[in-house]
């Protein structure tokens, strides 16, 4: 057999332990994908409040972020890669009862240095997360080894983008494209459409140029492009919802999409619901 060969089959056997690995049961679907809630968007309460708000709007998904209090009862306990196996089971508990998946964790700061960003891993191995989110674009030596081991999916979300600060790259889809492009399959983007929105640039367009390395998104609907505007509910605003739907169908995507709704803080389990209505209507007549 020629090497040529042997690394093509290589590459292939790689590609389906990516495809298998950690896949987010069907049950979870809406419209198609995986789908619910980023945990702040309910970032006022608690970690036990937004399983219970995410299942309360239709999301069978959540995506927790570091820090946020574990529950009413116990809010001077906070919920990170740090949790006791005491506070880790009490939330997979609180996630059965409510049938949610934890699918993800982030955004949270991955240090070069492996011992400290090992604990990170460990924690998404212990809560069975399809993937972390991060913008540690520096580390990433230190998480394509990690990710080979731990076998945790790494998605680089963007912020919107700084005028005033050019070392920060990471919003522009085609840096974090070639970031990527020759590393582990299992690393990819973290889709922030409304940052890319806020950054001006067409969201579609976004998704389109990163075929093949979407990790997962955090889908917002923005009311223009190139302006920093509250989210609003899916359909209603500029940023092209269905057309990405239709997109990550045609890609066959396979991550989760989050809903991280940063408006109406206090009572917006109502919008969400109407958000993951968009989508099971939109499955429906697709």
């Amino acid at each position: 057999m020629s090497p040529n060969m042997k690394t093509l089959i290589a590459l292939a056997a790689l590609l389906s332990l990516s495809a298998m690995a950690g896949s987010i049961p069907d049950e979870c679907r809406v419209g198609g994908f995986p789908m619910g809630c980023q945990a702040y968007t309910f970032n006022r309460f608690t970690v036990f409040e937004a399983i219970e708000k995410t299942d309360q709007a239709g999301g069978r998904t959540i995506e927790f972020f570091p820090g946020q209090a574990l529950s009413p009862e116990e809010r001077t306990v906070k919920f990170d890669h740090n949790a006791s196996a005491e506070v880790l089971e009490k939330v997979k508990a609180k996630l059965a009862k409510h049938k949610i998946q934890a699918v993800n964790y982030g955004v949270v700061g991955i240090p070069a240095e492996e011992a400290k960003a090992r604990p990170i891993f460990e924690f998404a191995k212990k809560m069975d997360l399809y993937g972390i989110t991060t913008e540690s674009d520096t580390s990433i030596d230190t998480i394509e080894k990690l990710v080979k081991e731990f076998d945790i999916r790494v998605g680089f979300h963007e912020h919107a983008r700084q005028p005033k600060n050019e070392s920060y790259k990471i919003w522009d889809p085609n840096y974090v494209l070639n970031l990527v492009k020759d590393r582990d399959p299992r690393i990819g983007a973290c889709a922030d459409t409304g940052h890319w929105a806020s950054s001006g640039l067409k969201p579609l367009d976004c998704i389109k140029l990163l075929k093949g390395r979407l990790i997962s998104l955090h889908l917002k609907e923005r009311q223009k492009i190139g302006e920093h505007l509250p989210d609003q509910v899916y359909g209603t605003g500029a940023s092209d919802i269905a057309g990405i739907l239709q997109e990550l169908k045609r890609q066959n995507f396979q991550g989760h999409i989050s809903i991280e709704y940063e408006n109406n803080w206090d009572h917006s389990v109502p919008d969400v619901a109407q958000c993951i209505g968009f989508v099971r209507g939109w499955g429906a007549r697709n």
